[in-house]
C-alpha cells in the first residue's frame, strides 16, 4: 500500500497556473505572489519577502480566463521553500458564486 498522490487526497480538481496575483491581509495594501494552482476551494501561491501566519484571512485577486476574481480566504498551510519564499495554501471563505462556476467549468475542461 503506497502513499496516495496529491490528486487522490484533494477535495477539488486543480488547474495549474503561473500567473502573478495580489494578496493582502484584509484592509491592508496588496503584495504580489505567483499562483501555482487553483480550484474552487482555494489557491496555492508563492509569496516572497513576507511572513504569513496560519489562519490569517487574506484577500486575493487573480484571473480566471479574462475575468478578474477577488476572493477572501484563510491560510490553511504555509511551507518555507527558501529563507525568502513561502508556498502558501489559501482556503476560500468568500468568493463570488459566478467565479466558482467559472472555476468548476475550467477544471472540468482540463480534466478531460
Amino acid at each position: 500500500m503506497g502513499i496516495p498522490d496529491d490528486d487522490e487526497r484533494r477535495k477539488y480538481r486543480r488547474i495549474g497556473t503561473d500567473q502573478v496575483i495580489s494578496f493582502a491581509p484584509v484592509d491592508t495594501r496588496d503584495l504580489l505572489g505567483v499562483s501555482r494552482d487553483l480550484s474552487i476551494g482555494g489557491i496555492r501561491f508563492e509569496a516572497v519577502g513576507c511572513e504569513i501566519e496560519l489562519g490569517t484571512a487574506l484577500r486575493v485577486t487573480f484571473n480566471v480566463g479574462d475575468q478578474t476574481v477577488v476572493a477572501v480566504g484563510r491560510v490553511a498551510w504555509a511551507t518555507e521553500i527558501d529563507p525568502m519564499t513561502l508556498d502558501v495554501g489559501l482556503e476560500f471563505i468568500e468568493i463570488d458564486p459566478q467565479a466558482v462556476e467559472m472555476l468548476d467549468e475550467v477544471t472540468a475542461a482540463e480534466a478531460g
